[in-house]
């Protein structure tokens, strides 16, 4: 029996769990396993966001004079008092004198020697940063379960924090099969061709915040399957491409049971890919996805990457999808749900290309998928949900 999406989404979610936590000081793009709060006040103290004048508001009058008694840059803080008729010249991000309410910019004063002469007036807290305007004390940074991205890197690093608790990046064996299959930059044979499913989920699977192991291609072999599968399965994951038919060389699932796996799921109603099996060798989750690369592609994207993220301890697992409308009408007469692949520009999807499970150049202009029930017919111009590739 064919699994609908969300049932086969929902057994894969379900065996996993969220690998355990280490300590990083390289951050970006990894999972946060704790809750990080602010100890430090963004700005910490108040502040010039510009060149020019520390003043009394109520003194900076147009065309008034102000006596200028001393300079304060940014850093160490002179503790300069300002009084009545009196200017401090101040730059940016340097701490405000006592007696201060704004900043005058230069651009709005004329110096003569010892003084300025206001040209243009200033209102009170006119060009400063107040302590934590942008951030308080104890105000939550980042929350467990969130990708840290560059910035909130950054906001992190202005609390001073070297190194934080991250779910550790699952370790995933990337292996192809098939005897017709060779290396880039071997010779072909006839009827040879180069192996490409490891290059793909290879790059699919370091950008689900995973590690890839790529394997060497497997042959059409018991003892090459066997081999293979015992060195892969130390890993967390074991994700297998091609040999997932019932022909007398589809070797993965005979020889997975032979080992003492537990295989939960194999056919699922999508097209492209419906023979995708999962299951569990040992402690070491299996992915068995379909030879042909779209196929590959699609089944990665809607199970694996949800698995890997859940397993890296992120807490939002779903693809982005947003609404387009369509370029051009798309019709599936099939039996399954087609992921059709195309182009979402200005918020138009376009189908693009072969929309064949083999068509690998397709694949690689496209940006999007849309998805179409079976049986069903979708005009242009419809409003429709894709899944963005990125």
């Amino acid at each position: 029996m064919l699994l609908t999406e969300a049932q086969t989404l929902d057994r894969v979610l379900g065996a996993v769990e969220p690998l355990g936590a280490e300590v990083q000081s390289k951050l970006v793009g990894r999972v946060l396993a704790e809750d990080v709060f602010a100890s430090i006040p963004l700005p910490a103290f108040d502040n010039s966001s510009m060149d020019g004048y520390a003043v009394r508001a109520a003194d900076a009058k147009v065309d008034g004079e102000l006596a200028v008694i001393g300079e304060q840059a940014a850093g160490a803080d002179r503790n300069l008092v300002l009084g009545p008729g009196q200017t401090i010249r101040i730059f940016t991000g340097a701490p405000i004198p006592n007696g201060a309410d704004a900043v005058i910019m230069q651009e709005d004063v004329e110096r003569r020697g010892d003084t300025i002469v206001v040209r243009d007036g200033v209102e009170r807290g006119e060009n400063i940063r107040i302590r934590g305007g942008d951030l308080c004390e104890g105000q939550r940074l980042a929350s467990r379960g969130e990708v840290l991205t560059p910035a909130r890197v950054a906001v992190i690093g202005s609390q001073g924090i070297a190194g934080l608790s991250v779910y550790r990046r699952p370790a995933v064996a990337v292996i192809a099969t098939g005897s017709e299959l060779r290396s880039q930059g071997e010779r072909l044979g006839p009827s040879e061709i180069y192996e490409t499913n490891r290059i793909l989920l290879a790059s699919l699977t370091e950008r689900s915040n995973a590690v890839a192991d790529v394997f060497d291609i497997v042959p059409d072999t018991e003892e090459a399957h066997l081999k293979t599968f015992e060195q892969a399965r130390s890993r967390d994951v074991m994700l297998i491409a091609g040999g997932m038919s019932v022909g007398e060389k589809d070797l993965v699932r005979p020889m997975l049971k032979k080992l003492g796996a537990e295989l939960d799921l194999w056919r699922v109603a999508i097209k492209p890919g419906k023979p995708f099996l999962f299951g569990r060798l040992g402690r070491t989750l299996v992915f068995g996805l379909p030879g042909n690369p779209v196929s590959a592609f699609v089944t990665f994207l809607l199970f694996v990457r949800p698995a890997l993220w859940k397993m890296g301890g992120r807490s939002d697992l779903g693809p982005l999808r947003i609404p387009a409308r369509l370029a051009s009408d798309l019709s599936n007469d099939g039996d399954r749900p087609h992921y059709f692949r195309g182009v979402l520009k200005d918020s138009a999807f376009q189908p693009i290309g072969l929309q064949q499970s083999h068509a690998l150049f397709a694949l690689s202009q496209a940006n999007a998928l849309c998805r179409v029930e079976s049986g069903h017919s979708l005009v242009s111009g419809s409003v429709v949900d894709v899944l963005l590739l990125e």
